[in-house]
């Protein structure tokens, strides 16, 4: 495995722990181990941050610019969704 693998491999792991941790913190009644569940999933997110630009950098993973107005509608889109 060289290391563009390795890296691919560690993104999609983190990004499959972050969505279990989620769902943990999600549906957990104890706040204190909530609580937790949420510290190691932003502690993934971190961690996935690094990868990813990692492996950007390296060329590895391309991710296309959405043009301007793509983001704008989207922004219009999902910020007249936000409850009142």
């Amino acid at each position: 495995m060289n290391d563009q693998e390795r890296i691919t491999d560690l993104i999609f792991a983190e990004k499959k722990m972050s969505s279990n941790y989620d769902t943990f913190a999600s549906e957990c009644v104890n706040v204190q181990l909530r609580d937790e569940y949420l510290n190691i999933l932003n502690q993934g997110h971190k961690t996935q941050t690094e990868l990813f630009k990692t492996a950007q950098q390296k060329g590895w993973y391309q991710v296309e610019q959405a043009p301007e107005s793509k983001v704008s509608t989207a922004y219009a889109k999902f910020n007249n969704q936000k409850p009142q």
